[in-house]
């Protein structure tokens, strides 16, 4: 049963497991049609055929061959240790520079609904919930 729990924006989660996440294709959409060459610029992809590119290259024709995208990734193309878009607040508060049209992994990542107690225990959120 999943457990209902207000982010407290902490922003461990962002911080431990923000960077280095699989893509999906709808994701790029958006980007592509906003030309959000900010946030495409940090993804990499791999077509079917083997080739990587940066997604600042794809184009809504490319989306059909994509096979793997990765998160978050510098201009060159190598794995960054952060995500770029995590912001933090004068309060502490932890943000998301892209809210609006962030990935579905940074969506529907909720800690509090995982097995894995890494997670888990690591929120603040959740151990204030916990049993």
């Amino acid at each position: 049963m999943a457990m209902e729990q207000d982010c407290i924006q902490c922003g461990i989660c962002c911080e431990r497991w923000g960077w280095n996440q699989k893509g999906i294709v709808e994701d790029l959409i958006p980007w592509i049609e906003q030309d959000r060459k900010d946030i495409l610029r940090h993804v990499t992809v791999r077509f079917s055929d083997g080739r990587k590119t940066s997604g600042a290259e794809v184009t809504e024709r490319d989306l059909d061959r994509i096979s793997r995208i990765y998160y978050w990734q510098d201009p060159d193309g190598k794995p960054m240790r952060k995500c770029p878009f995590f912001r933090r607040s004068e309060d502490g508060k932890a943000w998301c520079g892209i809210h609006m049209v962030k990935p579905r992994v940074c969506r529907e990542f909720t800690p509090w609904n995982w097995v894995n107690l890494e997670y888990y225990g690591s929120c603040p959120a959740c151990r204030e919930k916990a049993p």
